[in-house]
């Protein structure tokens, strides 16, 4: 302030305005200087636990079936198990599923299958969809190991654990065809449909 004043004194009348002025602009600094944010950081991301997608996921099983199922990950655990060792068509390599034969599902849903399939019910067909929409039909007959082995797998593992997330939890394998396009990611349902006569 002391500068301040000397300054004053230089420029004669109008000194007490500058003075006041100047006297103004540093306590406005302080001000500003002392309430002063600092810089926003963005809040560190927390992860989500690696299986909050697979304790929630549900397989819904449903349609034209005698007992509609809501199955989770955990639920599929106590089904009879299958391994299937395929090669990515993608990468060329070697990956190894585990999971439920979609068979075995479809028959605690209680679908005809073996000698109860016959007749009209050979015109039954099964509809699985993923999360993103995209959804395949199988006939009832590929699917029944009593007219083929189909070996198609409602899996939950992959390579040892968990299917990842852009995948999974679950996901429909159907090894045995030439190329995989009728693999479901992110599988989500399992619809019965009985075909109109």
């Amino acid at each position: 302030m002391t500068a301040l004043r000397v300054f004053a004194r230089a420029i004669g009348n109008s000194g007490p305005i500058l003075l006041a002025l100047a006297a103004l602009c540093c306590a406005c600094s302080r001000i500003s200087a002392q309430t002063a944010m600092p810089p926003a950081t963005p809040p560190t991301a927390q992860a989500a636990p690696a299986d909050s997608k697979t304790n929630g996921a549900q397989l819904a099983v449903g349609g034209d079936v005698a007992t509609p199922l809501s199955l989770s990950v955990a639920d599929l655990g106590g089904f009879p198990r299958k391994t299937l060792k395929v090669t990515n068509e993608h990468t060329g390599k070697e990956e190894t599923y585990q999971g439920v034969p979609l068979a075995e599902i479809l028959k605690r849903a209680g679908v005809p299958q073996g000698p109860a399939l016959r007749g009209a019910a050979l015109a039954t067909y099964v509809r699985a969809e993923g999360e993103d929409g995209y959804s395949v039909v199988f006939s009832l007959a590929e699917l029944d190991t009593g007219i083929q082995d189909s070996d198609v797998l409602v899996a939950d593992t992959m390579d040892g654990g968990p299917i990842p997330d852009k995948l999974g939890p679950l996901r429909l394998i159907a090894p045995h065809e030439k190329r995989p396009a009728r693999w479901v990611r992110m599988l989500r349902s399992i619809t019965v449909v009985k075909a109109a006569r």
